[in-house]
C-alpha cells in the first residue's frame, strides 16, 4: 500500500518534467529554421547597416577585406587582450568611478581572473556580484563582454564554416564585420525581446542604490538594485553564464519563476542549436547540418534523461518526502527544472547555475562534470559548439577512413595529415589543462586549504574548478574556495588558454581547408549526412571523452556515486 501510494506520487513531479522538457524541445524547434537561416543570412551578406559602418569608422576597420587565417586570428587575439585590459583597469578603478556603490577597487588577482573570465566567455566568478561589483563595472564592463565574447566565438565558427564551403583561396572573411554582425544584428535584438520577457517575468531592472530590505524573521538586510534582466538576457542567450547576484539563477531577481526558468534554458540552447541550420545553408547541404544537430541533440537528450534519472531515484525517507534529490535546489523550480537547467548549462559554456551541483547525488554531479568534459558541443557554446563538433566530425571521418583504408573526406575536402594534427591539437590542448592544473592544486599544499571537503567529494570540487574554467563553462561545484591568489591566477590562466589556443587550431584548419580543391564524391565517399555517420560521431566523441577523462572520473564522483 505504501509503495503504491510512493509509486502514484512520483508520477506528478516525474512527468512535470518530461512535460517541461517536451515544451523546451518544441519552442527550440519552432525557433531552429527562421533564426538559422536569418544567421546564415547575415554572415553571407555583403550589405552593411548604417550603424555597422559608422562602427567601423570609428575603429578603423575595412569591413570588405578579406582576411586569410593568420590575419583573422590576429584580430581575435588583439581585440580580446584590449578587452582583458579594459576590464582589468575598470575594475581596478572601480572606486574612483561614479555608480560605483561605494564598493572599492578589485584586488589585482581578482580582477585578472574576472577580466579573463568575462573576456573568455566563461564567466566564473570568485565573488559575490552584489557586494563587489557596481553598476558601471556590471554594465559597461561585464554585460558589453557578454556580448562580444559571445560574437567572437560566432565568428570564429563561421571562419570554419567559410573554410569547408570555399575553395582554392585561403580568405576566411572579415573577423570585424562578423564580429559587428554577431553584435548588432543577432544577440542584441534578441537580448532586447528576451530582458522584457524576463522583466514582464518579475526579475529586477534598474540602477537603485543600496538600500534596507526587510525580513522575514524580522530585522533587516541591505540591498543593491541593477541591471539585471538585461544581463540576464544576454548572460543565458551568449552562453556566457554570469550572474549579477553570488546566488545566480538561483536568485529571485535574476529568475524569478518556473517560466522564466524555462525560458532561460531555452535562450541558452536558442543560438547553439540554430547554428547547426546556418551552417547547413552556408556548405550548401541542409542534410549536413540535420546531422550535426542530430548528434547534438542525442547527446543531449541522452544527458538529460540520465540527469533526472539519477536526482529522482530514491533513497531514504527524506528522498520519498522531497520527490527526489531536493537538496541545494529551489522549490520553484523542482528537480526536474534544475536537471533540465543543471545539463543545459554543462553542455554548452554557459555556467549559469539555478541549482547547487555539489549537492547533485553523486552521478549526477559527474553528469554535469562530463558533460563539459566532452567539450562543450552538444550544443555548445555560442560559435563554439559548432566549431567544436566539426572538429570531432574531421576526426571521425578520420577513423572511419582509417577503417576502410581510404583518404577520409569531409565536405568534399581530403583530411590530410596537416588537418588532422590541427584537429588532433585542438582535442588534447584543454584535457591537458583540465588534468595537469588539477594535478598541481593537489599536489600542492597552500590550494588543498581552499577545499571544505576531503575524500572523492573534496577532488570532485578541484577537478571540477578546472573542468569548468578550461572549457570556459563557469559553473561550480560549490564548497571550494576559489578566492586566492592561486586559484585567481591559475583559473584565469587555464580560461584564457582554453579558449584562444583552440581557436588557433581552428582558424588554421579552416584556412588550409579554404585552400583545397573540392573533391567530387564517389561509390566510396563516407555520406556524412546519414543517421551511420550521427551515430559514428556520437561513438567518436564518448570514445575519446572516456579514454582521456575516465581515471579522474573514478576518483571523484564515480567513486562517490558508487559509495552512496
Amino acid at each position: 500500500m505504501t509503495s503504491a501510494a510512493t509509486a502514484a506520487g512520483d508520477i506528478g513531479p516525474v512527468l512535470a518534467g518530461v512535460l517541461q522538457f517536451l515544451a523546451l524541445a518544441a519552442a527550440l524547434a519552432l525557433a531552429y529554421r527562421p533564426l538559422g537561416d536569418y544567421m546564415a543570412r547575415v554572415y553571407s551578406s555583403d550589405k552593411h547597416l548604417r550603424v555597422e559602418r559608422w562602427i567601423y569608422k570609428g575603429i578603423g576597420a575595412n569591413p570588405n577585406t578579406q582576411m586569410r587565417w593568420p590575419a583573422y586570428l590576429r584580430g581575435v587575439l588583439a581585440f580580446s587582450a584590449v578587452s582583458v585590459l579594459f576590464l582589468y583597469l575598470l575594475q581596478r578603478l572601480q572606486g574612483v568611478l561614479p555608480g560605483s556603490l561605494g564598493f572599492s577597487s578589485i584586488d589585482p588577482d581578482q580582477a585578472f581572473n574576472t577580466a579573463a573570465s568575462f573576456v573568455a566567455n566563461t564567466n566564473w566568478q570568485s565573488y559575490y556580484g552584489e557586494q563587489a561589483m557596481g553598476h558601471v563595472v556590471q554594465t559597461g564592463g561585464l554585460a558589453v563582454q557578454n556580448f562580444l565574447s559571445a560574437a567572437v566565438g560566432i565568428a570564429v565558427a563561421v571562419a570554419l564554416v567559410r573554410g569547408f564551403a570555399r575553395s582554392r583561396t585561403g580568405e576566411l572573411g572579415n573577423f570585424w564585420a562578423d564580429l559587428v554582425r554577431g553584435t548588432v544584428r543577432i544577440l542584441l535584438p534578441i537580448s532586447v525581446l528576451a530582458a522584457l520577457v524576463l522583466v514582464a517575468c518579475g526579475a529586477l531592472q534598474n540602477f537603485s542604490g543600496i538600500h534596507e530590505v526587510g525580513q522575514f524573521s524580522g530585522g533587516s538586510q541591505q540591498w543593491n538594485g541593477g541591471a539585471v534582466a538585461s544581463q540576464e538576457a544576454i548572460k543565458v542567450l551568449g552562453t556566457n553564464g554570469g550572474g549579477y547576484f553570488n546566488a545566480n539563477s538561483a536568485h529571485p531577481f535574476e529568475n524569478p519563476n518556473a517560466f522564466s526558468n524555462l525560458f532561460e534554458i531555452f535562450l541558452i540552447l536558442l543560438i547553439p542549436f540554430s547554428l547547426t541550420r546556418a551552417f547547413g545553408r552556408l556548405v550548401g547541404s541542409l542534410r549536413q547540418g540535420y546531422a550535426i544537430l542530430a548528434t547534438m541533440a542525442t547527446i543531449w537528450v541522452g544527458f538529460t534523461a540520465l540527469m533526472m534519472w539519477t536526482e529522482f531515484a530514491h533513497h531514504g525517507p527524506a528522498f520519498e518526502v522531497a520527490g527526489g534529490a531536493m537538496e541545494g535546489k529551489e522549490t520553484r523550480f523542482g528537480v526536474a527544472g534544475s536537471s533540465i537547467f543543471a545539463v543545459a548549462t554543462t553542455l554548452t559554456s554557459t555556467g549559469a547555475v539555478n541549482s547547487f551541483h555539489s549537492s547533485f547525488t553523486g552521478l549526477g554531479g559527474g553528469i554535469t562534470m562530463l558533460g563539459m568534459q566532452l567539450g562543450e558541443i552538444a550544443p555548445g557554446g555560442t560559435g563554439s559548439g559548432l566549431y567544436g563538433m566539426l572538429i570531432m566530425a574531421v576526426i571521425a571521418v578520420f577513423i572511419a577512413g582509417l577503417m576502410v583504408g581510404r583518404t577520409p573526406e569531409y565536405l568534399g575536402k581530403k583530411i590530410g595529415t596537416r588537418e588532422i594534427k590541427f584537429a588532433a591539437c585542438y582535442i588534447l590542448i584543454t584535457p591537458a589543462l583540465v588534468l595537469v592544473f588539477t594535478a598541481a592544486a593537489l599536489a600542492l599544499p597552500t590550494p588543498g586549504d581552499s577545499m571544505t571537503n576531503s575524500g572523492a567529494h573534496g577532488f570532485s570540487e578541484i577537478l571540477y574548478a578546472y573542468t569548468s574554467a578550461s572549457n570556459n563553462n563557469g559553473s561550480a561545484f560549490a564548497g571550494l574556495n576559489a578566492d586566492t591568489q592561486w586559484f585567481n591566477s591559475t583559473l584565469g590562466l587555464a580560461m584564457l588558454l582554453g579558449r584562444f589556443l583552440p581557436m588557433v587550431f581552428v582558424l588554421a584548419l579552416a584556412g588550409s581547408l579554404a585552400e583545397q580543391k573540392p573533391v567530387p564524391a564517389t561509390a566510396g565517399t563516407l555520406r556524412t549526412e546519414k543517421p551511420l555517420f550521427t551515430g559514428l560521431l556520437v561513438g567518436v566523441i564518448l570514445i575519446i571523452t572516456g579514454l582521456t577523462y575516465f581515471p579522474a572520473l573514478a576518483l571523484g564522483p564515480l567513486a562517490e556515486g558508487l559509495a552512496s
